[in-house]
């Protein structure tokens, strides 16, 4: 309710107060209006206690809720929101993932909404393609892989760098990943030819979800000066994937350390 509608609510049961007042009848009054004694018993009260402001509306949510969305909770969804642009699918599963939180799809829509934080960003929002794209696969499983190399961040006061290489089976897309030292194997990086997503699209599109839910959420100290430590990790994250995908939840998310 607006403050001009408000007001013209408020000046109307002063109104229908003032006359029954000089009627001295209440009764008659209410009959006239169309409220009952007890609302106007109730304006009657507020106005004795409060004045003109005790007319307005009052707040209709509880006092108490119990079952409300814990304040904890909705600071996490607003983080996920607001640092990685997570839907409110995405952001339940993260929650009971990371937290054993269990937090309906619905109740995180409600709260971005309530927190004005239910659109993304222009950048951020879906662009309708042109022309759909036709799925390019093979038939049997091991006719074709898909290979590619991740760069990852170079650490931190050290020349060293790694680099996650991943296989997808182009058929079944059961992946395989694993983080080398290049230089350690000395293994040269072959470039495939320009504007040809179809030869590695499964793989390119396996890295964005890679960046996006398992290494802007991992907490990286004590992890990338350590490559053995960054294996398990990613094994962790791979097998949960792989359990995500054979249970059709459409989520691949692993146990890894939030920066939150």
């Amino acid at each position: 309710m607006t403050n001009s509608e408000q007001r013209r609510l408020t000046n109307w049961r002063l109104k229908v107060l003032q006359a029954a007042a000089g009627a001295g009848n209440v009764a008659r009054t209410c009959r006239h209006f169309g409220i009952s004694r007890k609302t106007f018993y109730k304006w009657r009260q507020r106005y004795q206690e409060h004045g003109d402001a005790g007319l307005a509306d009052r707040a209709r949510a509880p006092h108490h809720s119990p079952r409300a969305t814990p304040a904890e909770v909705v600071s996490k969804i607003l983080y996920l929101r607001q640092h990685y642009h997570f839907g409110p699918g995405k952001i339940a599963d993260y929650l009971k993932r990371f937290h054993g939180v269990s937090v309906a799809c619905a109740s995180v829509h409600r709260i971005l909404c309530r927190h004005g934080m239910n659109r993304l960003p222009a950048n951020q929002k879906y662009r309708r393609h042109a022309h759909r794209w036709t799925r390019y696969e093979k038939a049997q499983p091991g006719h074709r892989l898909q290979v590619d190399v991740k760069f990852l961040e170079r650490i931190v006061g050290t020349r060293r760098r790694f680099y996650q290489f991943t296989a997808i089976d182009d058929c079944t897309r059961i992946r395989v990943l694993k983080v080398f030292d290049l230089e350690a194997l000395d293994i040269r990086h072959v470039y495939i030819r320009p504007r040809t997503p179809h030869l590695n699209g499964k793989v390119e599109r396996s890295h964005r979800v890679d960046d996006q839910e398992f290494y802007q959420l991992l907490d990286k100290d004590g992890i990338t000066d350590d490559i053995h430590l960054f294996n398990a990790k990613l094994k962790e994250w791979e097998d949960s994937a792989r359990r995500a995908r054979s249970n059709n939840t459409g989520a691949s998310s692993s146990r890894v350390r939030l920066r939150n």
